[in-house]
């Protein structure tokens, strides 16, 4: 356990690390990867381009410096990001690298506020926060390996077959280049998959929701191409080059959003827009195996009919299936709706308020983030419990 001096300490850098500039961040990555360029295999570039990286680290490690003397209030940020690095198979020599350039970074550049003090209580403060991740990701590494099917590490797949499920989206069933099965995983969660770009100086990473059931042959996942030379080069990469029969390979499932406790009675409401339907389409997919009789929502929002994903397969099953209710909002889509369940515009919840399970349901959320908090937003001022809602964020962590 951590001192009290340490833990004192810690806490008084929370305004360094809140008001960490883009100096600060810059500089810490800059000097990592020129010291371990090998880590550009594992890092997102892409959010190094855009920023999003350097401002989620500093934001985690200044939420760790204010709950330090309270981690169980980090938890669940933890386990996202412990399930995020067991995507990319992280390991525990990886630890001491970031921590090193980060202690050096602050101390560098703000060397007034990083005293000799400061420095070694955040020493021992990032070894403790360090030995968490370590021993919760090994232990996510051995669940991966015992199950059937199950594996540590990359494995090679082979692409089995390519389904354009609308203008934006393609799906792509995955096979073991071995032969053997593959493992089962929790509707929700997603795969890590490490390809190779042409012309490209380094190995990329990227997760991707499975949108099927499990059925220990194959892993389909559904990959939104991107429209960003920059952000897009592994959905492009997927969309133009990759073919039936190419090799890509993928670490084991893994992903701490998904779809809880499937056969308890309480009613379940899957909520996406745009891609962010991939693991609600997984979660539907397995409601129907496990609890055909449990009353769901699936509540979809997209830019319009060509980009509606999955549309005929919600289709048959709400049509099949009378404990299942549909709705779709199209946001550029004008003309004159017949259909009771279709809507234009953005979505609006308390339009369906009267029907939902407000009070007992379990709200499951995934898309674009500002999507994502207006609908949590829109749910907690219809009364829904707060612990009732879940959602999914990819890229580097934020909260709603």
């Amino acid at each position: 356990m951590l001192s009290q001096q340490t833990i004192d300490i810690v806490k008084s850098t929370v305004p360094i690390l809140e008001n960490a500039g883009t100096t600060i961040t810059d500089h810490f990555y800059k000097s990592m990867f020129t010291q371990h360029p090998e880590l550009m295999n594992i890092f997102n570039m892409s959010n190094q381009v855009s920023g999003a990286q350097q401002f989620a680290l500093f934001a985690a490690v200044a939420a760790y410096a204010k709950n330090i003397d309270n981690l169980t209030a980090l938890d669940a940020i933890i386990a996202r990001v412990a399930h995020k690095h067991a995507s990319m198979y992280i390991k525990p020599e990886h630890y001491p690298i970031v921590g090193n350039h980060l202690i050096a970074t602050l101390k560098e550049l703000a060397p007034e506020q990083f005293t000799p003090e400061v420095e070694a209580a955040w020493q021992e403060a990032y070894r403790f926060l360090a030995d968490i991740f370590i021993h919760y990701e090994e232990n996510l590494y051995e669940q991966s390996e015992q199950k059937v099917g199950g594996w540590r590490g990359a494995r090679s797949f082979i692409i089995e077959n390519k389904i354009k499920e609308s203008d934006l989206v393609t799906s792509f069933v995955l096979r073991p280049e071995d032969g053997q099965a593959v493992a089962d995983y929790q509707a929700g969660q997603f795969l890590g998959i490490k390809v190779k770009p042409d012309h490209h100086d380094y190995e990329e990473i990227r997760q991707y929701s499975l949108s099927d059931r499990p059925n220990g042959r194959t892993y389909r996942i559904s990959v939104k191409r991107e429209s960003s030379p920059k952000n897009g080069i592994v959905s492009n990469l997927f969309h133009d080059m990759l073919q039936v029969g190419d090799r890509i390979e993928a670490f084991p499932p893994a992903g701490a959003f998904y779809l809880n406790n499937i056969t308890n009675p309480n009613p379940v409401v899957l909520i996406s827009a745009g891609v962010g339907i991939t693991p609600m389409l997984s979660m539907l997919e397995s409601l129907q195996d496990a609890a055909p009789q449990k009353e769901t929502w699936f509540l979809h929002a997209c830019e319009n009919k060509a980009q509606h994903s999955f549309k005929q397969r919600v289709t048959s099953i709400t049509s099949n299936n009378p404990q299942v209710h549909s709705h779709t909002w199209y946001r550029q889509d004008h003309e004159t709706q017949t259909a009771a369940n279709i809507h234009t515009g953005l979505m609006v919840i308390s339009k369906l308020k009267s029907a939902l399970p407000l009070t007992d349901g379990h709200f499951y959320v995934c898309g674009p983030t500002p999507f994502m908090a207006a609908v949590r937003s829109q749910l907690l001022d219809l009364s829904v419990p707060a612990g009732h809602i879940f959602y999914e964020i990819f890229g580097p962590h934020k909260d709603l």
